[in-house]
């Protein structure tokens, strides 16, 4: 039997998990139909994103110092320089230098996630952050693992190409334990996982909003 923790866990990732045809850039990637202009244009604002994001972490990381949560987000803000580390490959094979891919503007329908959690990371819930990241890295984690399989089949982008992608679609089981250790060292009350839904709702709409963002460019 699951521990309260983590059965609270699994309740938000299954009621928040996307339906299969939520996302419309997937299926035009694994379709080829995504032009490369596109995904330059996901380099970029991943670049904006993935900063933003090791922003908010290190925040909650001090906010937590003292708590197991302090750990779990300074290994996030880590897991994101690493992802940073590899954006590069990504950007390079959609023909973008260094200098274009921070020259790039940030598109508001795609900087509405970071925004989201640069908010939660000075005032939300730590505990219920969690929550909700655990919902949300499920979802981002199997939109990276099928748009890597889509660039090695329909673009011959190499392993270099891809890291970036393959970086998240890879599970991190220690990862997973940690977060049910710092739901379950804050007790998972009916308040705190009505929150975390909370929480995991909005960061759910503004993922999909990044990916409508880039669909509609796609579409032209």
């Amino acid at each position: 039997m699951n521990s309260p923790a983590r059965e609270a866990l699994l309740s938000i990732r299954r009621d928040l998990a996307p339906g299969e045809s939520d996302n419309r850039l997937i299926p035009l990637l694994e379709q080829g139909g995504a032009p490369l202009p596109v995904l330059a244009e996901l380099a970029a604002q991943q670049h904006r994103i993935i900063t933003s994001d090791r922003r908010s972490f290190l925040v909650l990381a001090a906010r937590c110092a003292d708590s197991p949560a302090g750990d779990y987000f300074a290994k996030l803000a880590e897991g994101e320089s690493l992802a940073l580390a590899a954006l590069p490959g990504f950007a390079t094979a959609c023909g973008l230098d260094e200098a274009a891919l921070r020259a790039r503007e940030p598109l508001a329908g795609c900087q509405a996630y970071p925004g989201c959690l640069a908010g939660l990371a000075l005032n939300g819930e730590p505990a219920a952050v969690v929550l909700a990241l655990a919902a949300n890295f499920a979802t981002w984690g199997g939109y990276c693992a099928a748009t890597a399989r889509a660039l090695r089949r329909n673009y011959d982008f190499d392993d270099a190409g891809c890291a970036f992608f393959d970086f998240f679609a890879t599970p991190v089981p220690e990862l997973e334990e940690e977060a049910v250790a710092v739901v379950a060292a804050a007790g998972p009350d009916p308040e705190l996982i009505a929150e975390g839904r909370r929480y995991g709702r909005l960061l759910q709409s503004y993922e999909q909003l990044f990916w409508d963002t880039l669909a509609d460019l796609a579409a032209g």
